[in-house]
């Protein structure tokens, strides 16, 4: 059996500058680690807030490397450099907006600021890319109440079946 690819791209100055520890992009590995039953391999990136490299490494982990799934970590914010929904929205040839509606939905019960978040979904060819915020505590809120949904997606776009730990995280496929 392949190994899913799954990109992982951390969009920051100060981690891309190595001011700091990426430690989002490191979350969201932890997850598939704990939630994943097949055989997976992470493309993982981290780069600065930068429109053109956000659509260019995007762009990469779909063609170059055949991600089935991309999720990216950071620039989601309101601030002038946060342009990861912009990159994004650039690339997707469909868009998905019930992802960011349920994120935010699901930060708001933990911070009012959540109102702030501009995460986003789409397609683009056949990988599915999810934006999330880039505070771990909320990658993980935001993973948890959105990943149901991806193994169906990516089955309805032609992607790889994704096979998960019933005991810790329960997927949705219609019968």
């Amino acid at each position: 059996m392949d190994k899913i690819k799954i990109g992982v791209l951390t969009c920051s100055d100060r981690a891309a500058a190595n001011i700091y520890e990426d430690i989002s992009g490191q979350e969201i590995i932890k997850f598939f680690e704990e939630v994943l039953q097949n055989p997976w391999e992470p493309i993982y990136v981290v780069i600065p807030d930068e429109k053109l490299e956000i659509v260019s490494a995007l762009t990469s982990m779909a063609e170059v490397h055949q991600c089935a799934l991309i999720v990216t970590t950071g620039g989601t914010g309101p601030a002038t450099r946060d342009v990861t929904p912009e990159a994004t929205e650039e690339v997707c040839d469909k868009l998905l907006p019930g992802f960011g509606e349920l994120m935010r939905q699901v930060s708001l019960q933990y911070v009012p600021t959540a109102i702030l978040s501009r995460q986003t979904a789409g397609i683009y060819k056949q990988s599915l890319i999810v934006n999330l915020p880039g505070k771990p505590s909320a990658i993980r809120q935001c993973l948890e109440a959105v990943f149901p949904a991806i193994p169906y997606c990516l089955d309805l776009i032609g992607g790889p079946y994704m096979d998960c730990d019933e005991n810790k995280m329960k997927v949705f496929r219609p019968k």
